[in-house]
């Protein structure tokens, strides 16, 4: 009978935000954030912002967003800028991607307009 080792480690379900960050790491997107909304905003509850080298390769994040968020059962409900892929908005109702050129990252400035909000930590797998 041949030897079964078990998986200790079980993937726990990740949360909508998570989803989203991981997605974006996945396709080498950098510097990723997440804000905690709930409190900031009524159009979402989390933000979600990452940066990328160029336009094609944020492109390829926003794909990947949308890509995983829908297989985990997540609707998007808009994406916007991707034609010009300097900022690309991934909207899926309690999360929202804002992906960046990293250029256009720093002339924005999210994270410092939205300074108040709660910062979680994300490491990516």
């Amino acid at each position: 009978m041949p030897i079964v080792e078990k998986d200790t480690k079980q993937k726990k379900d990740l949360k909508s935000y998570e989803i989203a960050a991981q997605a974006a790491y996945d396709k080498k997107g950098w510097d990723i954030a997440i804000l905690n909304m709930e409190q900031a905003s009524m159009s979402a509850d989390y933000f979600v912002i990452c940066s990328t080298r160029n336009s094609r390769q944020a492109q390829s994040v926003a794909d990947s967003i949308e890509e995983e968020m829908k297989k985990k059962g997540h609707d998007i409900y808009h994406v916007e800028g991707y034609r010009t892929g300097k900022w690309i908005l991934v909207d899926a109702g309690e999360v929202v991607a804002h992906v960046f050129v990293e250029q256009d990252r720093a002339y924005y400035e999210l994270e410092n307009l939205w300074c108040d909000a709660e910062r979680i930590p994300f490491e990516g797998e």
